[in-house]
């Protein structure tokens, strides 16, 4: 069964982000493990842990993906953002862990200057200077100035430089349309398959956030858009989600939205490009 999923609200407890996925009849989710806008966390209460397994293994919702904070730039040339970083990064794995979550997703942020996947790299190996259950993921960015996981070469060069401390990766419709991966080409799809097997492997390949794109191919500009509503178009969103490659691979949705409306319609879109 292919997973799919939305990024739902936490309002209300961590264990609401699983209830409010199975009341939009998804099979995985991706959550914020505190409110993203903030450095400053609270701590997750020993009855929302336990509510959060349990209504999990319930529903059967599974992966579960925390993404971290926007906030969050190992990759800055200013030490005190980078520090506050590192230490956001060490508390969403440990955040993840406690709730069993299976994978963190993070943007690495950006610099304009060619010393910004160095520093990416060394706050990595400070992240992970222990062993946490959860695995973390690099999300493909959008292309602009000073990305340093913009492309799959790019992705690869850090995951390399890193060992074993990346997990894998998610690739992001939306950010490989603006960061110059024209998915309407059924060419450009074959060879972002061949760039991940290439450099990177399949088995790497954890999650796909399906976005359609509101800017233009190329542009670096990240703006969201509903499912076949935006740039790519519908067309491509299928011919990509049903590439051999992309095809078993979980989906998150990301998509706009201001009511649950929204998110049952995108994701009765999607559910009709899969059917099989």
């Amino acid at each position: 069964m292919r997973r799919l999923g939305v990024h739902t609200s936490i309002a209300g407890g961590l264990h609401m982000g699983i209830k409010r996925a199975h009341e939009l009849r998804c099979s995985t989710v991706q959550i914020f493990s505190h409110n993203p806008r903030g450095w400053k966390t609270k701590e997750i209460s020993d009855e929302d842990i336990t509510l959060f397994k349990n209504l999990r293994e319930e529903f059967d919702i599974s992966p579960v993906y925390v993404h971290a904070s926007y906030l969050i730039n190992i990759a800055s040339a200013s030490n005190t953002l980078r520090e506050k970083s590192i230490a956001l990064l060490k508390e969403e794995m440990q955040r993840a862990d406690l709730i069993g979550a299976d994978f963190v997703v993070l943007h690495t942020g950006s610099a304009p200057d060619r010393y910004a996947r160095q520093r990416a790299v060394m706050s990595l190996r400070e992240v992970v200077d222990r062993e946490y259950n959860a695995g973390l993921l690099i999300e493909s960015t959008s292309g602009k100035r000073g990305d340093i996981t913009s492309n799959i070469p790019e992705m690869a060069e850090l995951i390399n430089s890193t060992g074993s401390l990346i997990s894998g990766i998610c690739i992001d419709t939306c950010h490989l349309f603006t960061a110059g991966y024209d998915l309407s080409k059924d060419e450009v799809i074959d060879r972002l398959s061949e760039e991940i097997k290439k450099y990177i492997g399949e088995d790497k390949l954890k999650l796909i956030h399906l976005n359609d794109s509101k800017s233009e191919c190329g542009s670096g500009i990240d703006r969201h858009e509903h499912i076949g509503m935006g740039k790519i178009g519908k067309k491509a969103l299928k011919q990509f989600i049903t590439h051999t490659t992309f095809r078993d691979i979980p989906i998150i949705l990301e998509t706009p939205k201001k009511t649950d409306a929204e998110d049952i319609e995108n994701l009765k879109r999607v559910r009709r490009m899969i059917q099989r």
